[in-house]
């Protein structure tokens, strides 16, 4: 292993070119980007030529081609494909990162786990806010056991995303490949609200598309049960007109009251504590800015922590099972959308159109 790993992009869509963004800049001094993979060959060569690095059409090809200067592959895909292609590169012995959702059923999750686990690599799922500052902040206080009983935790997704972002490629809003706002763009904050909140134990959910032409949700709600007794309401929308509002993040307890905002979770607007501890008048004046987009600060911290646990065996934040932890929950809000009933996370039967062909 070098100073600086070697990663590879396997998609060079959207979500690539924040990548891509990264490592222009240079952000990571212990990572390079040493080649693209893309089966739009002219997407690929595009993003390759900023970075003068190979691009490949075939991402066996160039983990094969490549093999000496790969540490880390990451998967970009569409969401339908995430599993498929995980599963396909864990041969390569390459620790791989896995952008949200890791999968679209639990099954493939399972698959994708397992893959990794029997060659010895580790398996990365992005949930960058987690990295976010405020984020940080809040899960200290709730470590340190400010908030005493959790009452309530509310996310809300209001982005606006019109019909032609849905249109860029075959395979968003489908069923097969994508699902809707709660599977992607509200995937982080629904795994934020059961990181804080605990583990979930049943949901009721309705969504339907309201403005997109789209095969599955736009728009949603959903009450979550936790253990502990608390309630999690998750509102998520992409008919926010005419331009993002809010990604946000409220917890609630006996003890104490946080509200972060911004676009990507990423601004703290209220911090009001019951017993309160030095430095808690300076923390929304500290944590106020807001990202320039929905990406939020986060993945730059998150894509040092991966470099950390390569080089230096460092305990993964969000690893194969962890990851999976949100995807249930994502999995039973779509099984009660189709069922109109309250599940049980767990259930046994899937109505759930998630993951599947209609």
């Amino acid at each position: 292993m070098t100073d600086r790993l070697g990663f590879v992009l396997v998609g060079c869509g959207r979500i690539a070119q924040r990548y891509s963004d990264i490592f222009a800049l240079d952000y990571l001094s212990k990572a390079r980007l040493v080649a693209v993979c893309d089966l739009d060959e002219a997407r690929a060569e595009k993003l390759a030529e900023r970075h003068r690095i190979p691009a490949f059409t075939d991402f066996r090809k160039m983990m094969e081609q490549r093999r000496s200067e790969i540490d880390v592959a990451c998967v970009l895909t569409e969401s339908g494909r995430h599993a498929q292609h995980a599963i396909e590169l864990a041969p390569y012995g390459k620790h791989i990162i896995v952008e949200k959702p890791m999968a679209l059923t639990l099954e493939d999750a399972d698959r994708m786990i397992e893959a990794c686990d029997s060659v010895g690599i580790k398996l990365f799922i992005v949930k960058q806010n987690r990295y976010n500052l405020p984020i940080r902040k809040l899960r200290e206080a709730m470590d340190a056991g400010r908030f005493g009983k959790l009452v309530m935790g509310t996310t809300r997704v209001r982005w606006c995303r019109h019909q032609s972002y849905y249109d860029q490629d075959t395979w968003r809003g489908t069923w097969a490949y994508d699902g809707g706002v709660f599977a992607n763009q509200a995937s982080h904050h629904v795994d934020l609200l059961q990181w804080f909140l605990g583990r979930p134990i049943s949901v009721f959910a309705q969504g339907r598309s309201a403005l997109a032409r789209i095969e599955s949700e736009d728009t949603g709600a959903a009450i979550v049960t936790f253990d502990n007794g608390a309630i999690g309401v998750i509102e998520a929308t992409t008919a926010t007109r005419p331009k993002d509002l809010e990604g946000s993040l409220s917890i609630l307890g006996e003890k104490g009251t946080v509200e972060i905002g911004g676009f990507a979770a990423n601004r703290i607007k209220s911090w009001n504590f019951v017993e309160p501890v030095p430095g808690d008048k300076d923390v929304v004046e500290k944590f106020h800015e807001n990202p320039p987009n929905v990406y939020g600060f986060g993945h730059i911290a998150y894509l040092e922590h991966v470099i950390d646990a390569v080089m230096n065996g460092s305990p993964s934040l969000v690893d194969g099972l962890e990851g999976r932890k949100s995807l249930e929950l994502v999995t039973a809000i779509y099984e009660s959308m189709a069922t109109g009933a309250s599940v049980t996370i767990g259930f046994g039967k899937c109505r759930s159109m998630l993951g599947r062909a209609q």
